[in-house]
């Protein structure tokens, strides 16, 4: 069993278990027919993956890593808000007549700003900190800025990661405000684990521990079917993770940069219904 597919069903056991409703709310999200989406719930949820020990990525319901990655590097690395940039259809339910999502996601980290050393934004800084500053405590992004919130489609969920180096390891810290744990929680530990490694890879660093900050970990009402049939399944094991290692400069990397050795998973055999 994948250290991933440990997490998730510990995850999913806790909220189905332990979990509070929010029935007796109004909620914003809603279903295709209308009908209010609501959740059950677990606050403050943390998870730790340590990538020196395998690649988290859950078996019992297939991921599709190059997917994952081609909308992570559409963010960090091209920096678009413009769903035409995007080789799936992840956003279009929140994408205008013009195909961007408003001030969100890539928009805020390509944003530039002046510092002593220049014109940089938030990924470059990253960057420039991890090779001439490691020992630095401030190495971070944040997608959550007050002042463009209402120009925003969604809020962003994962909105902040922190890097943080001991020694000849890099480490992260992913804050997400809000996970759907059946559509989302696979996709963006698979992304933040491939991110830590591209950056690490990138900045002579080894890829070390992924800590995983949720506020609010939510089933779907219509989701705990899906979910319960998922838990039943019997996990296999992680696969080997493979990133290109001739990669020295983070804006090279693709989508076809990353591949999965010994990949054995569950397909997915339900659709799963989508809270907009």
């Amino acid at each position: 069993m994948s250290y991933a597919d440990q997490v998730f069903i510990q995850n999913c056991n806790d909220i189905l278990s332990k979990g509070v409703w929010d029935t007796d709310q109004t909620v914003r999200p809603r279903w295709e027919d209308g009908t209010p989406a609501h959740t059950v719930k677990l606050f403050g949820v943390v998870n730790r993956y340590d990538l020196k020990k395998e690649f988290p990525i859950i078996t019992i319901r297939k991921q599709y890593l190059k997917s994952a990655v081609d909308e992570l590097l559409w963010i960090w690395q091209k920096k678009s808000n413009n769903v035409h940039d995007l080789h799936s259809h992840v956003w279009d339910a929140w994408a205008d007549e013009n195909g961007t999502i408003g001030k969100a996601y890539g928009y805020q980290l390509g944003v530039k700003h002046h510092y002593p050393q220049g014109d940089m934004d938030q990924v470059d800084k990253v960057l420039w900190d991890l090779k001439h500053d490691p020992a630095s405590r401030r190495i971070l992004t944040s997608m959550y800025n007050h002042h463009d919130l209402s120009e925003m489609a969604l809020y962003p969920c994962a909105y902040s990661m922190t890097f943080n180096v001991s020694g000849n390891t890099l480490n992260g810290i992913l804050n997400q405000r809000s996970q759907d744990m059946l559509t989302a929680n696979g996709w963006n530990v698979m992304q933040y684990a491939t991110l830590l490694h591209m950056i690490a890879q990138v900045s002579g660093l080894e890829a070390g521990e992924l800590v995983h900050v949720i506020a609010d970990c939510h089933i779907y009402d219509r989701h705990v079917p899906v979910v319960e049939k998922l838990l039943e399944r019997e996990p296999y094991d992680a696969p080997k993770f493979i990133l290109d290692q001739s990669i020295t400069n983070f804006y090279d990397f693709t989508p076809d940069s990353v591949r999965l050795e010994g990949y054995q998973a569950h397909p997915l055999e339900e659709k799963i219904p989508v809270a907009v």
